[in-house]
């Protein structure tokens, strides 16, 4: 008998609670389903490593007439390989050891092409070589003495790369010959650019004379697709700057583009990759990694080792310089 009852009273129970989502759906069915507005897309837009203010602009102008990505991308970080002013890009870049200004970039489209040159000497615009690498060879990377001939051969003139101060440097660094990395823009060696044209499509660029007075024929993350920069046309893309050995260990690019996809922010994947690097290098913090990364909605994102590391960004609404949160927090 108790078994009888309890069997009852479970059914009437059972049935209690599958009365109430019935009646709940009968008495909403009228009722029009809830949506989630659609995130609105920021494009174009135009992002770089550092403060390099006229190196957005320049993209922005070309974005902004109805320019590509791809086109934005190689004429904004030109701005800066021509300045010779700052001397961790292109002309005016600090040599290495041996007293030679060799610099490496790389370029990658929407389509996923890439062309990239290391260890160029002798050419102010190793990121429009690259591009050529790109777009008229069926290969990737070209090196040294080969991407210097290549260069000449697609209409690239000879330049000197020293300048009056950077070998008045380079002679002073010989008393002592001390290698270090400084933490911030006086050595980051780098300008990374993303961008996304009125088409929603994504390109970036990457471009450097690499670590001051580095041993001769070092090559850091810059001109390697998929540490110093990574696109794809249907997540987004993400660049670095800083010490690129630890970029390289962890395909650092790659790895947020990655971590976008899966369905991190920008953010979220920037810190992810500072997080990764740094579990390898615990206690380390001798060395800046910054990185930059843009998903296909145009949001973007940074994060970095330590304090100091902006970004700039310009859309339609507005041109600014974005701080960073960091690994290590100020003292």
């Amino acid at each position: 008998m108790q078994r009888r009852k309890f069997l009852k009273n479970s059914s009437l129970t059972t049935a209690g609670l599958l009365s109430v989502p019935v009646l709940a759906s009968c008495k909403d069915e009228n009722k029009a389903p809830e949506t989630v507005p659609p995130i609105q897309a920021v494009k174009p837009i135009a992002v770089c490593t550092w403060n390099f203010g006229n190196a957005t602009a320049k993209a922005w102008e070309v974005l902004n007439s109805g320019g590509s990505a791809l086109d934005a991308v190689e004429q904004g970080v030109m701005i800066e390989e021509a300045d010779v002013t700052n001397e961790t890009v292109g002309k005016g870049g600090r040599p290495d050891r041996d007293g030679n200004v060799t610099l490496d970039a790389c370029i990658m489209d929407k389509d996923g092409n890439c062309g990239s040159v290391v260890y160029l000497q002798n050419i102010a615009h190793p990121i429009s070589v690259a591009r050529k690498v790109m777009e008229e060879t069926p290969h990737i990377i070209l090196a040294g003495k080969g991407a210097e001939k290549f260069a000449y051969e697609q209409g690239f003139q000879k330049e000197d790369l020293l300048t009056e101060s950077t070998r008045k440097q380079y002679q002073e660094w010989l008393k002592t010959s001390k290698y270090e990395t400084t933490i911030n823009i006086e050595n980051h060696d780098t300008i990374g650019m993303l961008a996304i044209d009125a088409n929603g499509d994504i390109a970036g660029a990457c471009t450097t004379s690499g670590m001051a007075y580095k041993v001769a024929g070092r090559v850091g993350d810059s001109p390697i697709i998929g540490a110093g920069l990574y696109v794809d046309n249907e997540v987004g893309g993400a660049t670095a700057t800083g010490v690129g050995e630890e970029v390289i260990r962890t395909v650092g690019s790659f790895l947020i583009v990655e971590l976008m996809r899966q369905g991190m922010s920008p953010q979220e994947a920037c810190e992810v990759g500072v997080k990764r690097i740094m579990k390898k290098n615990e206690g380390r913090k001798d060395f800046q990694i910054g990185f930059l990364a843009i998903n296909k909605n145009g949001e973007t994102g940074g994060y970095c080792v330590h304090p100091g590391f902006t970004y700039r960004e310009y859309s339609e609404n507005g041109h600014e310089n974005r701080q960073v949160s960091s690994f290590y927090q100020k003292s």
